[in-house]
């Protein structure tokens, strides 16, 4: 196996040459259980730790290696290696970290295309694809909707549904499955390039794990049988993998996500909601809120329903969020700065104490 089948390309292979790794091995991180990685290389699978001065010098979740990754690391015998560095990523999927002040949880590195995954039963939501949307499109990740459990409703359901969706979604892919008859499989595998990295993002119990092994042709993850109760899946992945196709694309199943908070200090919102951003240019007031003010041309395209409600309430609602995190993440980034030249300070002092 080639470092070209799980991935790599020229651009990595000069990222390589100018941050002077040449003389590293090259793998990607394939899967992550608490700080251990499975790194993938040319020669084998090896369990990996990262070095020290990593560790160290760390100065929050994103200096760490994540799925996906391309790191130069040593290896040690068959089955352990240090990685040493992380190359530069080109796209980073991530969320607001769970219960963390200002910090974020990286999900996936290094994705070209996203499969959001929601079940036609209970799981769907239009306001959490717009979330995944703003996700995707923060970290540079194309979207493509994909819809399961399509033999649990009838056709005229499906396409009530895929209406909906493409009514406040313009531009993305829309594709409906069947993981029991695999109905619609064929345009999905359609879709997948040899050598691209594609990821899932969905809430547990929406068919992820069976979407990947039916897409692998083998059983990868295992599933349980539908709940009668909840008609969730009972299987969970607690992990993130990194699994190689039969026809040259490379998945990463990651686990269920209760909460999509947003991250995003770019402009996914913003083109999520395209229109909203547009049409708020014509605002009477030129920090307008958009919720009560005279002259708002959001809100007129609301009452005159040109917006879909609610979309603006979805809009809204993460437009708060974005500027908690953002403020959250400007002073969780100043204690950092500031713990840092205490301990630089500290290190200082010791020097000239020794002597």
């Amino acid at each position: 196996m080639k470092l070209e089948d799980f991935g790599y390309n020229d651009k990595l292979q000069k990222l390589r040459v100018e941050n002077n790794l040449s003389d590293f091995e090259i793998g990607r991180v394939i899967a992550e259980h608490k700080e251990r990685y499975i790194v993938k290389t040319v020669k084998a699978e090896f369990e990996a730790e990262i070095t020290g001065n990593m560790r160290f010098s760390a100065v929050s979740r994103e200096d760490f290696p994540a799925v996906g990754d391309w790191v130069a690391l040593t290896t040690y015998g068959s089955d352990f290696a240090v990685i040493h560095k992380i190359l530069p990523r080109f796209s980073i999927i991530k969320r607001q970290a769970v219960g963390q002040f200002g910090e974020v949880q990286i999900i996936a590195t290094n994705i070209d295309y996203a499969f959001l995954v929601q079940a036609v039963d209970r799981d769907f939501n239009i306001n959490r694809l717009e979330r995944y949307l703003t996700i995707c499109y923060s970290s540079k990740v194309k979207p493509i909707i994909i819809l399961t459990k399509t033999d649990l409703i009838n056709e005229q359901k499906i396409t009530e549904i895929t209406d909906s969706i493409k009514q406040r979604i313009k531009n993305i892919e829309v594709f409906a499955i069947s993981n029991e008859s695999q109905d619609g499989y064929e345009k999905i595998k359609a879709l997948i390039e040899k050598g691209k990295t594609y990821c899932m993002l969905g809430s547990s119990g929406v068919g992820k794990s069976t979407l990947l092994n039916n897409l692998s042709g083998k059983s990868i993850m295992r599933t349980d049988t539908i709940s009668q109760s909840t008609n969730k899946g009972r299987h969970v992945t607690s992990h993130r993998e990194l699994i190689i196709l039969e026809n040259g694309g490379i998945l990463v199943d990651n686990p269920g996500m209760r909460e999509v908070g947003i991250a995003d200090t770019t402009s996914g919102l913003e083109i999520t909601f395209d229109m909203i951003v547009t049409l708020s240019q014509n605002c009477k007031f030129k920090d307008c809120t958009h919720t009560n003010e005279t002259g708002c041309s959001v809100i007129e395209a609301v009452e005159k329903g040109e917006i879909d409600k609610a979309s603006y309430e979805n809009y809204m609602k993460m437009e708060r969020e974005k500027a908690h995190f953002e403020s959250s993440f400007v002073e969780r980034r100043k204690k950092d700065k500031d713990f840092g030249k205490m301990i630089k300070n500290y290190k200082k002092d010791m020097g000239k104490n020794k002597y």
